[in-house]
């Protein structure tokens, strides 16, 4: 079976607080569905710099962004090499933190035009806010629309805490992992909610890098698939 490798990225500015929680959740319950072949990395933003994109469009002559002077190629490179994506953000503002919007922009630029590639990841979406209705479904409807602009296969949520990813409700001042060992019971669904949802990110990924072997030829006569082929090679 081939490996497959499962980043999860915490777009949180602040260290340790309920979008890492919710990440660490997702990747213990992505590495006990499939040990035997499940990679995880994690990966935060947090202390990390990440300057805008100002769409120069150098990226469709290099083949990659002209800024080379911050934290972005690090997580670049992993973004590419990952079968799988779980992304767990906070709202900021009804939207995702400036940090992460720089890095998606960027990468949506210098990956996506420079090469046109279809790359088939399998992604997932966690959030969080204070509030039942505090922008968690503005952030999913944000980042399903990124992986569908890359090229990946977006996957839902668990009924009743979203339908396209996982939204909690994590009133301030407290933390997500304290309402949990409070046993808040919608905290209770929504780690319900990130563990179904990273087992599924793993199956689905399984069915994907499985066909992809089988059909190789096909997936070469037609194009647009480079870079998941690669992915295949490296393993």
């Amino acid at each position: 079976m081939p490996v497959i490798k499962v980043l999860g990225i915490s777009g949180s500015p602040r260290k340790n607080k309920s979008t890492r929680f919710m990440l660490e959740v997702a990747l213990e319950s992505a590495q006990a569905t499939a040990p035997e072949i499940v990679e995880t990395e994690l990966y935060s933003i947090s202390g990390k710099t990440f300057h805008p994109c100002d769409s120069c469009h150098q990226c469709e002559k290099l083949g990659h962004c002209r800024k080379t002077d911050d934290d972005f190629a690090e997580l670049r490179d992993k973004w590419l090499a990952a079968d799988a994506v779980i992304y767990s953000v906070p709202v900021y503002h009804m939207g995702i933190p400036s940090q992460l919007k720089s890095f998606i922009d960027r990468v949506g630029h210098s990956v996506q035009e420079a090469f046109n590639d279809r790359s088939l990841k399998v992604m997932g979406f966690l959030t969080s806010g204070s509030g039942f209705a505090s922008g968690q479904e503005s952030v999913m409807i944000f980042l399903n629309s990124h992986a569908v602009m890359e090229g990946c296969v977006p996957i839902g949520g668990l009924w009743p805490v979203g339908y396209i990813g996982v939204g909690a409700r994590v009133p301030y001042p407290k933390t997500m992992r304290d309402w949990y060992e409070a046993n808040d019971e919608h905290t209770l669904e929504a780690v319900e909610a990130t563990r179904e949802l990273a087992k599924q990110i793993v199956l689905v990924t399984t069915i994907l890098k499985s066909g992809g072997e089988q059909n190789r030829e096909l997936l070469k006569t037609y194009g647009g698939f480079e870079l998941f082929l690669q992915r295949l090679d490296s393993n």
